[in-house]
């Protein structure tokens, strides 16, 4: 049975909604061409706004298939700030996050993280919900721990992060389980 997770999600600080094609210019305006945020993402910095919309677009073909659900991470006033994804595969999700620079360190990363972890681990299908980052990364290692998650070990050439490099660089893996 295929697992959907709801459309939004309210926080104490944040909506969470589907990414529409509507939001590609507030994406690339807010985070998706800044080389810092980027720094250890699996994409280069958008260097157009057509970068952002063909990212987009693969959003929303990839939630209709039902293999990745991403929203943004909007403020109550509804400026964008980031985009959060969850990836279900069986009995296991993984996530990932991308937070503008002006809004880290103010907690919003963890408040996503752990408004869709809670809602995965409440699913029967789900055991286990997992992340990584580099491990040049503390922030998002610091984030992952402060939303519950258990630090698992070191996957040795797991990704690749353009900026860094062409080759797969280790990454800390973390998660939680029911």
């Amino acid at each position: 049975m295929a697992v959907t997770p709801p459309a939004t999600f309210r926080t104490r600080s944040l909506l969470l909604r589907p990414v529409t094609l509507d939001d590609a210019e507030a994406i690339f305006t807010a985070y998706a061409q800044d080389p810092e945020v980027t720094r250890y993402l699996i994409w280069s910095p958008h260097r157009h706004l057509g970068d952002t919309r063909v990212f987009l677009q693969r959003c929303l073909d990839r939630r209709e298939a039902g293999t990745e659900f991403t929203w943004a991470i909007c403020l109550p006033d509804g400026t964008l700030i980031g985009t959060f994804a969850l990836r279900v595969d069986g009995h296991k999700a993984n996530t990932g996050y991308g937070i503008a620079r002006p809004h880290w360190g103010k907690g919003y990363a963890t408040e996503a993280l752990q408004a869709v972890v809670n809602w995965a681990l409440q699913q029967p299908e789900i055991y286990r919900v997992w992340a990584t980052c580099d491990c040049e990364n503390p922030a998002s290692a610091r984030v992952m721990e402060k939303a519950g998650m258990t630090y698992e070990g070191i996957l040795r050439r797991w990704l690749i992060h353009p900026q860094a490099g062409s080759t797969p660089r280790d990454c800390l893996c973390y998660s939680i389980v029911k």
